[in-house]
This record gives C-alpha cells, structure tokens and sequence, in this order.
C-alpha cells in the first residue's frame, strides 16, 4: 500500500501528541524534527514548548553555571563521572522545619555556580523523610528540565519507620526504603544509592545483593558505601566487582578534628582501588567556624544540645581555632575555608559535602574552589 507524505506526517505528528502526553516535550519536539522534517508542525510544537516553560518555571539556571568547569570538578575514582569540589548536602536546614523559599534559593544558588551534585538520604529533614520532599517539590518547580545535568544520592541504613524492617541492611529494607525516596523525590531513579551503614547482623552478601539488583532494575546508576569499617568495606568491593557493579564511591565523616578515613586506612584503601571518597561533616557540625569563638548563639544547634553538645567548646578547641583563624587571615581564607581547603587537599578525595543555613554561607564554602 503506498503511503503518502502527508499521511507519514500525520503519523509522525501522532508520535509527537502521543509522546508529549506520556513523557515530555523535548523528546517530542526531538521525533518531529528528526522523523517529519516538517517545519510548519516543528515550529508550533517548539513555540508551545517555550510558552508553556515560561508558565510553569519561575527559574531558569544561569548560563554561567559551568564557568569554572575546567576548576570545579574532579573525577571519582576511576570513573566516568565528574564530581564538584564542593557538593551540597541537605541532612539539615532542608526539612519540613525549614521555610521553603531559603531551601529553594540556596540550592537555586548551588545549582546556578556549577554544583552539579545533591545528597540526600531518606531519613534527612524534620521530620524524617522531608528534605526529599523538599527536593520534590523544588524538581516540579525548578529543576525537572536540568535532571540530565544533576547528580542525585541517596541513602538507607538507619532508622526510619517503626517495625523490624524500617533499619539496618536486609534487601527488604533496602529495597523499600529506595522507592519511598523516589516517591518523595519525584524521581525515576537516582544516580548514586548507598548502604548507609555496616549491618553486622545481616549477611553481606544480602545488603550488597541488594545494591546490585537496585542498579540492575535501573532504580540508581552507580552505588556507594557510607559508614562501613575497613574489612567489610573490602569484602563490598571485591563482591560488587565481581557481579560487574563496581562500588563508585565512599562516604565518610571527615575532617580537621576527626580522621578517622585517614587514620584507618579507608581513605588509602579507596584511592588505590579507584574508588572516590566524599567527605560528610567537613566543619564539624559549624565547630571548624567562627561560630563559636565568642560564646555560643541561641540560634545555633549547640544552644539546642541536640547534634553538638556544648561540652565541646573546650578551651583546647577555642585555641586551635585561634591558630585557625590566624592561618587563615594569613591565606585570605576564613575558618570554615581553611578546613574545607584542608579535605580536598587530602589525596584520595574527590568532593566535600556542605550544608548551608543561607546563600551568604554557600557562597563563602564555595570561594574555596
């Protein structure tokens, strides 16, 4: 039967009208210029494209946010992908608790001067579970167009709902867990997930089984380890590179007043096997700031005796802030600057996890690179 060109444009056209309904306008506007060549048709879907983005976003990501690529990014391990120096964490000031507009302006900041890569995990915010939701909102509002360009992390080891299968390591947990945190992401997948924490009670083979099945079932692109001691780290490397999904990346607490990474071979071990290694925690929960020179804020979290206790303000502290401080007036660099530059001066290292409270705070952590 001979067909016509108008009636394979028309069919064409129907692919676009259908995959406009059922994905997205991109991948439409890609099937009509590349299948029908019509122009007529190409144009109106682009000119409804560009209105109906100017309706629904209030944001459009600075031309600028890839100025400093060539500074700005090292590689993980031996992997394929380019992390910032500096990523942006939202274990706090995220949540539920937090207003809504600051959220949304400081990842809008992040995002606008190249940070590239958000880390979550699915008990992050107050109440647990809300600084996905946060994100969530913020991918409908703001980010939906730039998923491509967006490294996405999460996280599941610790507690987060009642019952025996709300914790720890099992495939139950794992597995569950994942796909709540996509809800609330509003996400398909994410790039990175870990095992938030070593399970010493459930077989190895089942948390990193796990793992494996998540990347196979195409809920996460990579996966990492976070919190895990150094045998069973070994164990995690050599089963997930044997099933052909090598371990990207270890998360760790690491900085000025706790080495642990360094001091029992974590970090050593990940460099030699290309694995990369981000730090959490890098100023110490606000210690390694000038926070807590002068007294303690009644704003701030050691006033709340919640995450920091004030029993850490110890004289021995406040002099090595000091020298801290003299160091870093010596190198044009703030406190919390010297300590995050100190990480990423650590060989093995590929990125430094920061929380930000305000803007003004992002853009102070982010001068380091």
């Amino acid at each position: 039967m001979y067909v016509t060109e108008n009636q394979q444009i028309g069919t064409y056209f129907f692919m676009c009208v259908r995959t406009f309904v059922l994905h997205n306008m991109r991948e439409c506007l890609r099937i009509c210029k590349k299948k029908c060549n019509f122009a007529p048709i190409f144009n109106m879907l682009n000119q409804i494209h560009t209105d109906t983005m100017a309706t629904q976003l209030s944001y459009l990501a600075s031309n600028e946010r890839y100025a400093q690529s060539t500074t700005m990014y090292n590689r993980c391990g031996k992997s394929g992908v380019l992390l910032p120096k500096v990523s942006l964490g939202f274990w706090h000031n995220f949540g539920a608790d937090a207003p809504y507009a600051r959220s949304q302006a400081i990842t809008r900041y992040a995002f606008d001067h190249g940070v590239t890569h958000f880390d979550f995990a699915n008990n992050y915010g107050v109440p647990a579970g809300s600084a996905e939701e946060t994100f969530g909102r913020l991918m409908d509002e703001d980010f939906r167009p730039y998923r491509d360009e967006l490294f996405i992390s999460s996280k599941a080891g610790y507690l987060m709902w009642d019952g025996p299968y709300g914790e720890w390591g099992s495939r139950k947990y794992l597995m569950s867990s994942l796909d709540q945190s996509l809800q609330r992401m509003r996400l398909d997948y994410v790039d990175l997930f870990y095992s938030h924490r070593y399970d010493p009670n459930t077989p190895i083979e089942e948390t990193l089984q796990a793992l494996v099945d998540i990347v196979r079932m195409g809920k996460a692109l990579y996966v990492g380890i976070s919190n895990w001691p150094l045998e069973p780290l070994k164990a995690a490397t050599k089963y997930l590179k044997e099933r052909d999904v090598p371990l990207l990346i270890y998360q760790g607490r690491l900085n000025m007043l706790n080495r642990e990474p360094i001091e029992e071979g974590i970090l050593d071990f990940c460099r030699e096997q290309g694995i990369g290694f981000i730090a959490y925690s890098p100023l110490a929960q606000g210690l390694l700031t000038d926070r807590y020179l002068n007294g303690i804020p009644s704003d701030s979290r050691m006033a709340q005796e919640h995450f920091l206790k004030s029993e850490r303000r110890t004289p021995e502290l406040l002099d090595y802030l000091h020298q801290l401080e003299a160091q870093g007036k010596a190198n044009g660099r703030t406190i919390a600057q010297e300590a995050l530059n100190w990480i990423l001066e650590q060989k093995g290292v590929t990125s430094v996890l920061v929380g930000a409270s305000s803007v003004e705070q992002l853009a102070s952590n982010l001068a380091i690179v």
